[in-house]
């Protein structure tokens, strides 16, 4: 997700992050090194270097940090951000379990009822078309539970 543009809200203590779809905050706090009243930012710009996914700052002292797009939608708690964390997380385990398994990858893609193509885009961990379902289904082909865990957030 690029960047288009990245103010300083000076009142919120907090970055305003304007993408494409919609603008997000990232307090001063999360970031390394983090502005202050002894320290304030003279500049801040979306960083090119970074492919647009992340913007640089300067604080007056000299120090410099830059920010990733994806530490801002962490923060926010992106729905589709997320989305795409669980997926990738669920395939590199499904990777693993494909590696270690004594089934032969014929016998996974015939028990999985689909093509070797699609079998090989579920395993790409790149792909964030594919289906959590399907993921589960072939987790569930390799003999593992999935269980998800709904807790209270920590303060």
């Amino acid at each position: 997700m690029k960047i288009r543009s990245v103010n300083v809200n000076n009142r919120r203590r907090a970055f305003e992050v304007k993408t494409a779809r919609q603008v997000f905050l990232f307090p001063y706090t999360k970031a390394d090194p983090p502005p202050t009243h002894q320290d304030p930012l003279v500049e801040v710009s979306v960083d090119d270097e970074l492919g647009r996914e992340g913007f640089t700052y300067k604080l007056a002292s000299g120090l410099e940090g830059s920010v990733h797009i994806e530490q801002v939608l962490e923060y926010n708690q992106d729905p589709n951000y997320m989305r795409d964390l669980l997926l990738y997380k669920l395939t590199i385990e499904a990777q693993k379990r494909v590696a270690a398994t004594s089934l032969s990858k014929r016998e996974i893609i015939r028990r999985l009822g689909t093509s070797p193509a699609q079998f090989y885009r579920l395993l790409d961990s790149t792909d964030y078309r594919k289906s959590i379902d399907k993921i589960l289904l072939l987790l569930h082909v390799l003999d593992c539970d999935v269980d998800l865990v709904v807790r209270a957030k920590s303060a």
